[in-house]
């Protein structure tokens, strides 16, 4: 067991530095899984609406490929978990990625876990760690995720049915991440096999769903959670499947980590040139060159997105067509325009959310590059550190513009070819994701100010948007005063397609996002690095 000395520690160690990453996930899920069910329990509450709504998505094929077939028709639990399976396991999915690689590959390649190593540490401690802060996360969120919707009046079984279910997924890709981090040589390239391997298990699910290839899901984890089929006939020997691959992974790993020297991978990095290309001469070269891989996958996820809202967008009527209450929902959400428009108006909201998301990304980069020790020397050439940083905020501005661009084209193109008007649709649905833009930056901004006047507490910028989301979602569900609604700003955002499009609110949004950001530079300036 002399391989394994220290992992009790290094575990206490990752779960300290990683206390704020876990507790905005597993409150960002949580909260995603409670208002899902609170928003079905008030939704469809006769079972002709309940009926019409299953029949409504399982008739629908864009709808099926983005979440699944409802299989347990007959109750509000039961689409609560279909609800929640594929998006839900998506999004588990992720987090155990990065919260492994974090702690496995990350700390390599910044050379802690070397340090770490000169002690009385195993060969396997540092892996064991990671991937156990993996499992604490999956078992802590499942356990709380059960109780949430106890809490909301769904039954016992069912509750810990679906909580065990997120953790198919969530077990398997935290080994899948331990096997990236001994196969890839820096931190980056494991998140990017990582999150590939989660990308594809989605889509593997997608397709056997929408093509009724019943044996296709499968083969993947995110369909195993669908499988479970809680508040049903439950099947809780399918909850095993998770366990037993991420079991078989994991032995992989282990055997793996023994063939690697610290430090290397099992892929060996890509020689560079012998000189740099002229454009990584200027910050704005080199952030580019760090932030392109994420761009890009953004963008892909962005295209599958939109694609799929301009699918369900045709048929959203049969949907919510015997429920008021819904109805209402996207009026609040999307504005008081006719059905349709105001499920795209809501569904833009989503998308500028996301956006935003990437936003926070591209800005919380820096600090990551700040804490790798990177900063330091660079700022030592004839580099300021305000130019410096414009770089990387010139991807967080026109970074969400091009993704909101991407999904906006094809929603149109896919609502378009459903109504037989490719240029009708395509503008109107171009025009309604590109106003979130403004919105997004806002969220960015508040990450620049946090990381300039307050680094330590930068990573609370993912708290704040979640704040945002959740104001986006539960605010219309719960009839929050406007007062309230307010704090975020998508809610200023134009309810376009069908609303009435105004610049000032857009103007407005700028102004604050450059007021703040300026803020953020004027901290950056003044404090320490490092």
């Amino acid at each position: 067991m002399r391989s394994l000395a220290g992992t009790g520690r290094l575990l206490a160690l990752g779960l300290r530095r990683s206390r704020i990453m876990l507790v905005v996930w597993v409150y960002a899920l949580v909260a995603y899984a409670a208002s899902t069910a609170y928003g079905f329990k008030t939704l469809y509450d006769t079972p002709a609406s309940l009926r019409d709504f299953v029949a409504g998505i399982n008739g629908n094929g864009a709808a099926v490929a983005m979440y699944g077939r409802i299989h347990v028709a007959g109750s509000i639990g039961g689409i609560t978990a279909w609800r929640m399976a594929a998006t839900g396991g998506l999004l588990v999915g992720v987090m155990s990625v990065l919260l492994v690689i974090r702690h496995t590959r990350g700390d390599e390649e910044a050379g802690r876990l070397e340090l770490v190593g000169a002690g009385v540490v195993g060969r396997r401690a540092p892996l064991t760690a990671g991937l156990l802060v993996g499992v604490v996360a999956n078992v802590a969120l499942a356990v709380v995720t059960a109780l949430a919707l106890i809490i909301i009046g769904l039954p016992a079984a069912g509750a810990f049915a679906t909580g065990l279910a997120w953790t198919i997924p969530g077990l398997c890709f935290t080994a899948v991440a331990g096997v990236a981090a001994q196969v890839a040589e820096t931190a980056q390239a494991a998140r990017t096999i990582a999150l590939a391997a989660v990308g594809v298990a989605y889509l593997l699910r997608a397709v056997g769903d929408a093509g009724r290839v019943a044996w296709l899901p499968w083969v993947t984890p995110i369909g195993w959670a669908e499988q479970v089929r809680a508040f049903g006939a439950e099947r809780w020997w399918v909850v095993a499947l998770g366990p037993v691959a991420a079991l078989v992974l994991g032995v992989a790993a282990y055997a793996l980590v023994e063939r690697r020297d610290l430090g290397a991978g099992l892929l060996a990095a890509r020689t560079g040139p012998a000189g740099a290309t002229p454009y990584l001469g200027g910050p704005l070269g080199l952030a580019w060159r760090l932030q392109r891989g994420a761009l890009l996958a953004w963008l892909a996820g962005f295209a599958v997105y939109g694609a799929a809202v301009g699918g369900i967008l045709k048929g959203i009527g049969d949907l919510v067509k015997d429920s008021s209450s819904m109805r209402d929902i996207l009026a609040r959400m999307g504005g008081r325009q006719d059905l349709e428009d105001s499920y795209a108006a809501a569904m833009m909201g989503i998308i500028g959310m996301i956006a935003a998301a990437y936003a926070v990304q591209v800005v919380l980069r820096m600090r990551a590059e700040e804490t790798a020790q990177r900063l330091e020397p660079l700022l030592a050439a004839p580099v300021r550190r305000v130019r410096w940083s414009i770089g990387h905020l010139l991807f967080a501005v026109a970074g969400p513009v091009l993704l909101l661009a991407v999904a906006g084209l094809t929603a149109g193109l896919a609502d378009g070819l459903r109504v037989h008007d490719l240029g009708g649709q395509v503008p109107r649905l171009l025009g309604a994701a590109l106003v979130q833009a403004p919105a997004a930056w806002v969220a960015a901004a508040i990450a620049m100010l946090l990381f300039g006047a307050a680094p330590r507490l930068a990573p609370a910028a993912w708290g704040v948007l979640g704040v945002f989301l959740l104001l986006g979602q539960l605010g219309p569900v719960l009839r929050l005063s406007q007062v309230v609604m307010d704090l975020s700003p998508f809610t200023h955002v134009p309810k376009l397609p069908g609303g009435e499009a105004s610049a000032t609110p857009l103007l407005a949004l700028a102004a604050v996002t450059a007021a703040i950001t300026a803020a953020g530079l004027t901290g950056l300036r003044r404090r320490d690095i490092g």
